[in-house]
């Protein structure tokens, strides 16, 4: 029998839920109290998973930890796993995406942090080391934080090629190495950045999430401040895809673990406006890489609704039919067993839901 396992880091902790065999929820936490949990991620490729938890306590600050049975028990190193060396001069503000990477590079988790910075790890999340070359990168001057900080917020692991990193920072845009971090460059043609005096900007831009397609590596979806796009060339260029949907700001995008061409989106009114568009519960679907997009409701709120998505709130699993997951901002938490044709309340009354990740656990 299939479990799954779904991690949802809220503004005051983190809740653990498992389902078997499609049956009923059963969830515990919170682990972390009053921490705010930015970050998580389940690492599956060794035979016991790993949780990685990047916590931010008001009192000690932000940590990452680590758990090797599915939560039952917490480790945190003595000395901070992540930190910026002396001579940059930064000091940690937050963790906002632990990312393991492939099976080729089995012990191998990366960190996006605040201020925007990379760190690589290389014994599984126990300690990272600062990605100098994107930290020193020449265009570093002009980074400005946005709306929420200024974060490395998405990272994203080539399938088939260890060198190849793909990240996004709010507010900076798209940067991608080849060469495995050696080098930067930013990856953002296409991309608009409508609050600049140079809407199309090299750099600079807004960029809220990025997720990767299932049957092409080289396809990307990004959702934008202002703008839904998708590229075919490992992010070289980009092409608006936000035609047919209610709003195309947003924060959140994920793909579908299986179908090429499928990816999920949460739109919102506006910038100065953020609630779900139109006011309703709508998780938006395309089938065929954004040409045109389906709202996805049965089951969801019919009435008014105010639950913001945020932009690591929207997610997964690997399940067949694929389950997908979003929690908001009113402490909601939903789930789809059916590639999102119908959905579920798995949990309300939570503090803000600001991450959610989910998986299926081998047998």
């Amino acid at each position: 029998m299939a479990e799954v396992l779904l991690l949802a880091g809220t503004r005051k902790g983190l809740f653990i839920g498992r389902s078997r065999d499609s049956g009923p929820w059963r969830f515990e936490g919170p682990h972390f109290n009053a921490q705010a949990v930015y970050a998580v991620a389940v690492d599956r490729r060794r035979p016991v998973p790993r949780l990685l938890v990047g916590g931010d306590s008001s009192h000690w600050g932000p940590s990452v930890f680590t758990s090797d049975d599915l939560g039952a028990t917490w480790r945190e190193p003595a000395q901070p796993a992540v930190r910026f060396p002396k001579d940059t001069g930064a000091s940690l503000e937050r963790v906002w995406q632990l990312h393991p990477a492939g099976p080729e590079a089995p012990d191998v988790v990366y960190a996006g942090t605040e201020p925007a910075a990379l760190f690589r790890s290389a014994d599984r999340g126990e300690s990272f080391e600062l990605v100098r070359p994107l930290w020193e990168h020449p265009t570093r001057g002009d980074w400005m934080p946005g709306g929420g900080g200024e974060g490395l917020h998405t990272v994203l692991t080539h399938p088939a090629d260890p060198a190849a990193v793909t990240v996004a920072v709010s507010t900076a845009g798209v940067f991608r190495t080849r060469d495995g971090g050696g080098s930067w460059a930013p990856s953002n043609r296409g991309v608009s950045a409508v609050f600049l005096p140079d809407p199309q900007p090299e750099w600079g831009q807004c960029v809220h999430k990025v997720a990767r397609d299932a049957g092409d590596p080289d396809r990307l979806y990004l959702q934008n401040h202002w703008g839904v796009y998708r590229s075919d060339d490992a992010g070289g260029s980009w092409t608006d895809i936000g035609s047919g949907l209610p709003s195309d700001f947003g924060f959140a995008v994920a793909a579908h673990p299986r179908r090429p061409g499928t990816a999920y989106v949460f739109p919102l009114n506006a910038d100065s406006d953020r609630v779900p568009a139109e006011h309703r519960c709508r998780v938006f679907r395309t089938s065929d890489a954004g040409a045109t997009w389906e709202p996805l409701t049965r089951g969801l709120p019919a009435g008014d609704h105010y639950g913001t998505v945020l932009r690591d709130a929207l997610c997964t699993d690997d399940a067949d039919p694929a389950g997908v997951y979003f929690g908001n901002r009113n402490g909601e938490l939903y789930a789809s067993r059916d590639d999102g044709d119908s959905w579920e309340l798995l949990a309300e009354h939570l503090p803000d839901v600001l991450c959610v990740r989910a998986a299926v656990l081998p047998a």
